[in-house]
């Protein structure tokens, strides 16, 4: 490829604090009727004055820290002026020159995407555009919520690059426990910025700016709106590089543009000329004072600090020797993370209960326990079911891994109690004896099973000894069903093997 990709991001999220941003407004609205959740603050009427949340202004702080950002010991809001009818006050109350932090980054698969800053605004309304209608609905129940703003630097080297960091960034935002996040409501907003320039005639200069070199004109970047979904992240971007490669190698011209995703057709669709900052005439907010940060506020607000998933699948990797991509899935939610946590540590007090080396098992262990969450009890946590909302505990769990590594159980049997624990919980051991699930593993009487089966079998008894091996599985399922899945595989096998010599 002649060009290069570059692309940044920028991230929007509501935080959940209990009230709106500058005003007593509850800041839930979710079952509230349009237009019911404002007051004369968060719509602009003459006389009033805005009040900043404090939490919000913590809250974005918190995350700075959490992304290594540095932080403005003194801070300022600033009016971003511009006319549209989801706005009520005419502006927007935002930052401009002076956002609360700046200059962190995030690890993307040992990638280090610089964050430029990351400010806090208010929301505006919400609009609706009825199907066939010639007029637009306007709610502003959801104007003035707090609304915090992570810009990239354009950096970022593919679709599927940015769709890893808008995933890695809910997550933390959701182990914080300051935003939901959730895309389908609108509480997370995702654009990206996108540009195509020729190899070797540019250069990143910092502070998200791009220079040309020597006579080389830079092509325009286009902001790409309306994405609400990861998926749609990558099909957005990918979609809008094609096309503007498309454009360049036909000679169009390409222009600086607002394009939004439509998903049904699966294309990018012109909006509006992008604006440049001076067309917002971004003046200080002078209802709202500069803000100190102290030095004793950030360090208390450092208290809040957790471990998050990028630094909790490096440990999963290096403590438990979990596969990285199935870390990466185990801490991709803060609760699942946890329970998993709580299984091995079951496992290990029944290890060290048994006066067993825990190193020596740990691997074969931990990875029982991720094969079974992921490949298992995932299928009961699809469709947004939580895994909180489970009545089988961590204990449970760990027992009936346990029994299927001890050889009690075989997996089948593993799956019919992991059922009866989700749905009513209870003790896997007790669920084993009840419903007759224990593995045989009597020689003996396995043994007079296989050696009815040989007799009666004595054509694949001769293909074995002609050196077709795979016919053992053949008795080996003759057993099985013979014992109506109850005979232990791996007893099964080695008395097989002796018998057929």
């Amino acid at each position: 490829m002649k060009y290069d990709i570059i692309i940044g991001l920028e991230i929007h999220a509501e935080l959940k604090t209990k009230s709106k941003m500058f005003c007593e407004c509850d800041n839930n609205i979710e079952g509230k009727k349009p237009n019911q959740n404002t007051c004369p603050i968060c719509m602009g009427h003459p006389g009033t004055l805005p009040i900043p949340n404090k939490k919000a202004i913590e809250w974005t702080i918190l995350t700075g820290l959490a992304l290594h950002c540095k932080v403005n010991k003194l801070s300022k809001f600033d009016r971003k002026n511009y006319f549209y009818p989801d706005l009520p006050k005419g502006y927007q109350i935002s930052q401009y020159d002076l956002p609360f932090v700046f200059d962190g980054h995030l690890d993307i698969d040992g990638d280090k995407i610089a964050i430029t800053r990351i400010h806090l605004e208010e929301d505006t309304g919400k609009l609706t555009h009825p199907n066939g209608k010639s007029y637009t609905l306007v709610d502003y129940n959801r104007a003035s919520t707090p609304l915090m703003e992570l810009v990239t630097e354009p950096i970022l080297k593919s679709a599927e690059q940015a769709k890893k960091f808008c995933a890695t960034y809910q997550q933390i935002l959701r182990y914080l426990n300051i935003s939901d996040a959730n895309m389908e409501k609108g509480e997370m907003r995702c654009e990206a910025n996108v540009s195509i320039q020729e190899k070797g005639k540019w250069e990143y200069k910092g502070n998200c700016e791009i220079k040309p070199l020597r006579d080389y004109k830079l092509n325009p970047k286009v902001e790409l709106k309306n994405i609400n979904s990861f998926k749609a992240i990558e099909k957005a971007i990918n979609y809008e590089i094609k096309r503007q490669i498309d454009e360049l190698e036909n000679n169009g011209k390409l222009i600086q543009e607002t394009r939004g995703w439509d998903e049904n057709k699966a294309v990018t669709v012109s909006q509006r000329v992008k604006e440049t900052s001076a067309d917002y005439r971004y003046f200080p907010e002078p209802d709202i004072p500069p803000i100190n940060i102290s030095s004793e506020m950030i360090e208390k607000i450092k208290l809040g600090l957790i471990e998050l998933p990028p630094e909790k699948k490096n440990r999963f990797v290096e403590q438990y020797n979990f596969l990285p991509e199935n870390a990466e899935l185990l801490v991709a939610d803060k609760d699942l993370a946890a329970f998993t946590e709580q299984v091995i540590s079951e496992l290990r007090a029944w290890i060290d209960a048994n006066n067993d080396d825990w190193e020596r098992q740990k691997t074969k262990l931990a990875r029982a326990t991720s094969n079974w969450i992921l490949s298992e009890l995932f299928k009961h946590l699809k469709n947004g079911f939580k895994i909180t909302y489970l009545k089988m505990t961590a204990e449970n769990f760990a027992e009936l891994i346990l029994l299927v590594y001890l050889g009690k159980i075989n997996s089948s049997a593993g799956q019919k109690i992991l059922d009866i624990l989700i749905e009513k919980g209870g003790e896997p051991k007790s669920i084993m004896q009840n419903l007759g699930l224990e593995q045989m593993d009597d020689t003996g009487e396995l043994e007079k099973i296989v050696l009815e089966i040989i007799e009666k079998n004595t054509k694949q008894v001769e293909e074995y000894k002609s050196g077709k091996q795979n016919v053992l599985q053949f008795f080996v399922g003759q057993t099985m069903a013979a014992t109506k899945g109850k005979a232990n595989p791996k007893i099964v096998i080695g008395i097989l093997k002796e018998k057929l010599k």
